[in-house]
């Protein structure tokens, strides 16, 4: 069994400031875990004391069944890899993949077939003779992987690995990494701040923010119900939208209402939503949820906002609408065949049954 469980887990550096503040989380074994969240979130530190390499000041790792707290990083059973991948320059890729195990003072002939095995999975045989220098950052990263894979450790520790590739190259180490998880069907602890990594690999995130986890879940249930304005604020591309505005109840029925922007409320939102009447609440909407209303064939008039397009932005299979309503900016993003007229009023739809509210002071969310 490779579960790793952090059970009050607190991390205090020097001056009094806490890094990670009473973490309890569960990772299954053979599990994707993906911490993601901004720099300086706690999420690397929590890393490096699954990994041993950092102490930690209250509460209780386990590792299978295991506790760790005092257990040395070379006697934990985990498998490290790098963001700066960490390879001896003097050494060929064959003796930087095999170091760990010539340490141990493992056989000649199992050191080469677990080499040479790691090796073909990641695609990297033809390289093995090769020393660091003469290698692209890609082929570096596979053979940090490679080292990592020949110990068959119980967990692999992933810490940001893919930040020093190029745009192409991460999205291809996504899929290998990925695939690697499938074939190896091994527990992974992966760290990133990039919100996509985490959407595409984890099969939970744990979101974090300031040392505290804001939500653990599988990646759409965070998408689609996230627990907090942070939380919708930080995964999803381009970010959730945002307005201040009050709920207000005209004719039986509420709206949000603020400047330009008077939506009516869909009826699953009304009764959570009736203990706000007249109070101030934050108004969020995804970037897909808005139309253009020459694209919609049948658009309720109390779900129209009318905006000027500030900037058109083509991705190719889509298009990026920067808005303005005179006091609120707000993105929308719509199909390629939308070419509106930059500095030019549009109607919009909003779409009322994807809309979320937020407390204005706790921030959670209230729908």
């Amino acid at each position: 069994m490779a579960q790793v469980s952090l059970n009050k887990v607190s991390k205090l550096f020097p001056g009094n400031v806490k890094a990670v503040d009473n973490i309890n989380l569960s990772i299954e074994n053979k599990e994707f875990m993906v911490l993601v969240g901004p720099s300086g979130c706690g999420k690397s530190t929590t890393l490096r004391m699954i990994a041993g390499l950092e102490e930690i000041s209250s509460g209780d790792i386990y590792i299978g069944e295991k506790k760790v707290n005092d257990v040395p990083a070379k006697d934990r059973d985990i498998a490290m890899v790098f963001q700066n991948y960490a390879l001896y320059p003097h050494m060929t890729v064959f003796e930087n993949m095999s170091f760990g195990l010539r340490l141990r003072r493992m056989p000649k002939r199992e050191i080469t077939q677990r080499v040479n095995e790691a090796a073909d999975i990641l695609g990297i045989k033809r390289i093995l003779q090769r020393k660091p220098r003469e290698l692209s950052g890609g082929e570096r990263q596979r053979v940090a992987v490679g080292r990592a894979i020949v110990r068959k450790p119980l967990v692999f520790l992933f810490d940001e690995p893919l930040s020093n590739l190029d745009a192409k190259m991460r999205v291809q180490m996504r899929t290998e990494i990925h695939k690697l998880h499938l074939k190896l069907q091994t527990t992974i602890i992966y760290v990133t701040h990039d919100q996509t990594e985490a959407m595409t690999m984890g099969d939970r995130i744990a979101v974090m923010k300031d040392g505290l986890l804001q939500q653990v879940a599988d990646p759409i249930m965070i998408y689609d119900h996230p627990k907090n304005k942070f939380v919708a604020s930080f995964i999803g591309s381009p970010p959730m939208n945002f307005m201040r505005g009050k709920i207000i109840r005209k004719d039986s029925r509420l709206y949000f209402c603020e400047g330009k922007v008077n939506v009516k409320l869909v009826e699953d939102m009304r009764q959570k939503l009736s203990l706000y009447t007249d109070k101030e609440v934050i108004f969020g909407i995804r970037s897909e949820d808005i139309y253009d209303k020459l694209f919609v064939s049948e658009a309720p008039p109390e779900n129209i906002v009318k905006a000027n397009c500030e900037v058109y932005e083509p991705m190719g299979s889509e298009v990026y609408l920067y808005l303005n309503t005179g006091k609120h900016t707000f993105v929308a993003r719509v199909g390629a065949h939308n070419r509106p007229k930059v500095n030019q009023d549009m109607d919009l739809v909003f779409d009322m049954s994807k809309v979320h509210f937020f407390d204005k002071d706790s921030e959670e969310t209230i729908v």
